[in-house]
């Protein structure tokens, strides 16, 4: 198998780009999940919110594409840094505890997909979209600056699913010390 092509492994898409498809893949996908619980919590962070982050009118479904397009950058970065020979050697380290010996590497691929939705949580929404709010504004975008639980269970799910999807789609087991990234 070359190293520069994209293929489908036994367990996943293998090579140099696999995480960045798998990452993509994952975020765009946990981003609908998150997006259905906004939907259902509170509609016009969608329709209106999202877009008014963007100096954007409310129209149709533009707010969903810009959601999903937020989780897509956010699967690529969260993909980026579980393949890094540093945290993917910490994701696959044995260790003492006896529950977390005998997990494989994809249930610290979700585990860690759900470690990612918190701290995106944590710092999105809480440190920056506060400060972008005050410095571009927009009408609407207030909405977002909400801290309710529904928020922090949309991150939780967008990490979750996007680390089943990674943990699904990208064969880690090529993965060694010596990738350049």
């Amino acid at each position: 198998m070359s190293s520069e092509s994209n293929t489908m492994a036994a367990s996943g898409l293998s090579g140099d780009t696999g995480w960045l498809v798998g990452g993509a893949l994952g975020g765009a996908i946990g981003a609908i999940a998150f997006g259905i619980v906004m939907w259902l919590l509170d509609p016009d962070v969608l329709t209106a919110a999202i877009p008014a982050l963007y100096g954007i009118e409310p129209a149709g479904f533009i707010g969903w594409g810009i959601h999903i397009a937020h989780g897509a950058i956010l699967g690529i970065v969260f993909g980026l840094l579980v393949t890094r020979p540093l945290l993917l050697g910490v994701l696959r380290t044995d260790v003492e505890t006896d529950v977390l010996s005998r997990t494989g590497i994809v249930f610290r691929i979700v585990a860690a997909g759900f470690v990612f939705g918190l701290a995106v949580w944590t710092v999105l929404p809480l440190l920056v979209l506060p400060i972008w709010i005050r410095t571009v504004g927009g009408s609407g975008a207030e909405a977002l600056t909400s801290v309710a639980a529904g928020s922090l269970l949309g991150h939780l799910l967008f990490g979750t699913v996007l680390g089943v999807i990674f943990a699904a789609a990208v064969d880690l087991r090529d993965r060694t010390s010596a990738d350049p990234f």
